[in-house]
């Protein structure tokens, strides 16, 4: 039988989490092109804040969308970086249980 440990369901969780953040941009450019209600930008970044940071990064990057605003340009970056220190701290805690 199959069993993950909760390291791997974790990874998991963030590799959907970004793949769904990485969506939300390029489900927002996609509006934007054809002139549709968009997401708020303020949901944007919350995503990426959220342990998405590398899938909003990603659509950024790959997409060009959002790269010309100032909030983006330091957020999502920002976001990358906690989302980072946040991995780092949450596996030094594992190693001492």
């Amino acid at each position: 039988m199959f069993t993950m440990s909760t390291e791997h369901i974790i990874l998991l969780a963030m590799l959907v989490w970004n793949v769904l953040t990485f969506s939300l941009y390029a489900l927002d450019k996609s509006k934007a092109k054809r002139n549709r209600h968009r997401i708020k930008e303020s949901t944007l970044i919350l995503c990426a804040f959220a342990m998405g940071g590398p899938g909003a990064l990603l659509g950024m990057i790959l997409l060009r969308h959002k790269t010309r605003k100032t909030a983006f340009r330091i957020l999502v970056p920002l976001a990358v970086l906690v989302n980072i220190i946040v991995v780092f701290i949450l596996n030094s805690y594992s190693h001492f249980s």
